[in-house]
């Protein structure tokens, strides 16, 4: 099906065809390539007013995951009936919140991109990270996707949720 990448922002610079190429592969190895997935970049005004009213937090965050299916237990495919059902849902991406932790971490804003949209796309397919459990699954989750990743793409992208409990 149809992958959309918006960008809503115009403070970071961001090149979308290779954010495109490795959130294409990451579908292919979460066996998802089949439904329709938004992915919003926005700027931190806009990622901050989506957290508030969606969390109650008032500040920026890196990412946010709207699933279409909102039911779906950890690691679980949707069962689409119809033909309009086979949709993710919505990835956003507050990629100038994302910038600034680079900056300040000294890591790579691409690759940290890509590892926040897997972490999105984790919890589009029902993984969370509110108990020590869930944590685990997740990471154990985005630690073999990205694994795959590495393998296809030569990178060596680590999972998001890495000592983040």
């Amino acid at each position: 099906m149809s992958l959309v990448i918006r960008n809503l922002q115009k403070v970071i610079p961001l090149r979308r065809i290779p954010l495109r190429r490795r959130i294409e592969i990451l579908q292919k190895i979460l066996d998802v390539q089949q439904f329709d997935l938004g992915v919003i970049c926005v700027n931190n005004r806009n990622i901050q007013l989506l957290n508030n009213t969606y969390r109650q937090k008032n500040v920026p965050t890196d990412v946010l995951s709207f699933p279409f299916h909102e039911n779906l237990k950890a690691g679980e495919l949707p069962q689409p009936n119809f033909q309009d059902e086979y949709n993710l849902g919505d990835v956003f991406l507050g990629v100038e919140y994302i910038y600034q932790q680079c900056q300040e971490n000294g890591e790579d804003y691409y690759s940290v991109l890509t590892v926040t949209a897997a972490h999105g796309l984790c919890h589009l397919l029902g993984y969370q990270h509110n108990t020590e459990a869930e944590w685990e699954q997740m990471y154990q989750k985005e630690k073999q996707i990205l694994e795959e990743l590495n393998g296809i793409t030569g990178a060596n992208l680590q999972p998001l949720t890495k000592n983040h409990f």
